[in-house]
C-alpha cells in the first residue's frame, strides 16, 4: 500500500511541476507578443507622427 502512494505522490508531483512549466512558457510567450506588439504600435504611431509632421494636410492648406 505504501508503495502505491509513494508513487501516486510522484506522479502528482510531477504532473504539477510540468503543468506549471506549461503554464510559466504561455505566460512568458504571451509577454513577448504584448511586448513585440507594443513596440510595433510605438513605432507605427512614431512614424505617422513624422509622416504628418513632413507632409501638410492638404485642407488645411487650402484654408
Amino acid at each position: 500500500m505504501k508503495r502505491v502512494v509513494d508513487k501516486a505522490v510522484k506522479t502528482v508531483s510531477v504532473l504539477s511541476v510540468l503543468m506549471c512549466s506549461g503554464c510559466a512558457v504561455v505566460a512568458v510567450a504571451d509577454a513577448v507578443v504584448t511586448v513585440a506588439a507594443t513596440v510595433v504600435k510605438t513605432g507605427v504611431k512614431a512614424t505617422g507622427a513624422v509622416i504628418d509632421a513632413v507632409i501638410p494636410d492638404s485642407k488645411v492648406a487650402k484654408n
